[in-house]
């Protein structure tokens, strides 16, 4: 089928990086499938992160068909675009609807791509993970593929002023072995190993960072466990409370 949204996105987006002179350093995208359907999971710290997920499957000539809320599919510009791609929209009052969506294009054999936090981590650390995402593999009988994403925030995230104007800023983007999600067992077990597969990777995405704060004002976007500003969950939770 005739991509005529998808890949004229992607080659826009490509411009842009080379633009921007982003240093993208992605290991690991030979654990996504070159057919058949999959779970793509990833970490959530940015606006952005699914294009850098996108582009992970790129190598393997995999197109990542993304869950997103439907708010971002009735804007007059996303929106279009959203859906020329094939993009899931997720309305939170009717789930099942985006849930049989994602799961018959996971049987069609799409990579469907999610992200298990719901919404972006302010505090750059993983939440806890949501069971849908194993359910879907269970279901579909495909598997979990694991990533993911440090340097993300850096470019466009909540609670952050907008800046693209960071040129030459580090991404760093890891993919892991695919994690298996048999019927006979509970998605909340699958889940509880598929968090710890994505918290390993994204160690391993923080270590091999290259970049590190220029000045004491530069520290927010490193979380408090790495010497940084970033706010805890913890701290979130409480002022949430207010």
């Amino acid at each position: 089928m005739a991509e005529l949204v998808y890949r004229p996105v992607i080659g826009f987006a490509k411009t842009l990086f080379k633009v921007w002179d982003l240093k993208i350093d992605c290991q690991g995208s030979e654990n996504i499938p070159r057919s058949g359907g999959a779970v793509l999971v990833s970490n959530h710290i940015s606006y952005l992160d699914f294009v850098f997920d996108g582009l992970a499957a790129l190598p393997q000539k995999r197109l990542v068909r993304f869950m997103a809320k439907e708010s971002v599919f009735r804007h007059r510009i996303s929106g279009p675009l959203m859906r020329g791609m094939k993009h899931i929209p997720v309305d939170r009052e009717q789930g099942e609807t985006a849930y049989q969506h994602a799961l018959d294009s996971l049987r069609s054999g799409e990579i469907v791509g999610v992200f298990p936090e719901a919404t972006i981590s302010q505090s750059f650390t993983l939440k806890s993970f949501k069971s849908g995402a194993a359910r879907l593999a269970q279901e579909a009988g495909v598997p979990l593929i694991p990533m993911a994403l440090w340097g993300t925030q850096r470019l466009w995230t909540k609670g952050q002023p907008r800046n693209f104007k960071r040129n030459h800023l580090p991404v760093t983007v890891r993919v892991g072995e695919p994690v298996e999600a048999p019927r006979d067992q509970y998605a909340g077990a699958i889940t509880r190993r598929l968090r710890e597969r994505v918290q390993d990777l994204l160690d391993a995405a923080q270590r091999a960072y290259p970049a590190r704060p220029k000045d004491p004002a530069d520290t927010w976007w490193l979380p408090s466990h790495l010497g940084g500003t970033a706010p805890t969950q913890e701290q979130l939770k409480a002022a949430e409370a207010v």
